[in-house]
């Protein structure tokens, strides 16, 4: 928790009580379903959640913006975000339905009222979002094909509408078809070593359509 503190200094007493009760809560049931592994439960903020707000360092989401979260798996990147911009609204999907019954129980269990998890595919999915975030669930090119039609044409934000990916190491060759897209390095915004390969990957709205 000191380490969301140091880089999120300006909580509110609300947000802190919140970021604190995660700990509980995925330790609470993560013993009844294992959404997180046993090695990484223990690193269970900076792991999941702070790595999760590093989409945070990227934009910093007006009020009414819509996300969504695909593979949201146990609710990351999603649920920390949600907790950080209470007034933008989430939608958090994956398809395995144990994972979505863990977000709900921590949604519940946070009172957050921006998030709505459902079980769905991607491709399922019916509206149109600001910005689609996810962590790692697939190369980029499948990625797009999956949501191409799903964001939003008009941005309100500096950066244009389309993709927040969290993911790790080389991306060149994987990036390749998107040119427009830019790499945001977590380590320039966050000291653990785990950060050392963590980005951030924006590709804009003409680029995911």
């Amino acid at each position: 928790m000191d380490e969301i503190l140091k880089y999120f200094p300006n909580l509110t007493d609300i947000q802190k009580e919140q970021f604190e009760k995660l700990d509980f809560l995925y330790h609470d049931w993560n013993e009844k379903i294992n959404v997180i592994s046993r090695k990484d439960i223990d690193a269970l903020y900076t792991k999941h959640i702070l790595h999760s707000l590093g989409i945070a360092k990227i934009i910093d989401f007006v009020p009414g913006t819509y996300v969504l979260d695909v593979g949201t798996g146990g609710g990351f990147p999603g649920i920390p975000l949600a907790i950080l911009f209470p007034e933008t609204r989430f939608h958090l999907i994956d398809i395995i339905a144990k994972k979505i019954k863990v977000v709900q129980a921590v949604v519940d269990g946070l009172g957050l009222e921006n998030v709505k998890a459902e079980q769905l595919r991607a491709e399922l999915v019916k509206g149109d979002f600001d910005f689609i975030v996810s962590r790692a669930v697939t190369n980029m090119p499948d990625f797009v094909s999956w949501i191409k039609d799903k964001v939003k044409k008009k941005s309100k934000h500096e950066l244009k509408n389309g993709i927040l990916y969290l993911k790790g190491g080389d991306l060149t060759e994987e990036l390749k078809d998107f040119p427009k897209a830019t790499q945001y390095d977590l380590a320039d915004f966050f000291e653990n070593e785990f950060f050392e390969t963590k980005k951030v990957v924006h590709v804009p709205l003409k680029f995911a359509n």
